[in-house]
């Protein structure tokens, strides 16, 4: 698939067919409140259309009593950068960019669920889920719809700095 750095079709290539079918955690980028940037790991799901991620806004059984500190950032500024990469050289890297919204949910956000399962796999998932329910527990579900999509494999797709003419 001959599709430019940007585009919205590179989501169907193959090695970004492979990373959104991974279980390998996202790297949120962000700018916190004071004006510095920040990068942090989260699980997500993609639904075929936005990258979600979740997080506490309270979780009594957890020892979350206040609102993860990155989601006071995320709503003065909703712009974002992910990447799910590999480690093994050369690396597959799948670049994504937009903006997030935030919804609050009362007790766990059903993708966080499924996260659950995806990263911890089922039991550890149901552990994660029982050890969580409480009647005030409640999330922020932080959903991506990218506008910019890239793709690097460094065999087919390289930066374009380091391609050749």
């Amino acid at each position: 698939m001959n599709v430019p750095q940007g585009d919205l079709r590179l989501l169907e290539t193959d090695v970004a067919q492979r990373l959104l079918s991974s279980t390998i955690p996202a790297r949120l980028a962000y700018t916190a409140l004071d004006g510095t940037p920040r990068v942090m790991s989260t699980w997500w799901v993609w639904s075929g259309e936005e990258l979600v991620m979740a997080t506490y806004l309270l979780c009594p059984p957890m020892g979350m009593t206040k609102p993860a500190y990155r989601l006071k950032a995320l709503r003065a500024d909703p712009n974002v950068a992910v990447t799910i990469d590999t480690e093994p050289q050369p690396p597959e890297v799948l670049m994504m960019r937009g903006k997030v919204t935030i919804t609050e949910v009362e007790g766990m956000v059903p993708e966080q669920a499924e996260a659950a399962r995806r990263f911890l796999g089922e039991e550890g998932g149901r552990q994660y889920v029982e050890g969580a329910a409480h009647p005030d527990t409640r999330m922020a579900r932080i959903a991506l719809r990218p506008t910019w999509v890239g793709v690097l494999d460094f065999q087919n797709r390289v930066p374009d700095v380091i391609a050749t003419p």
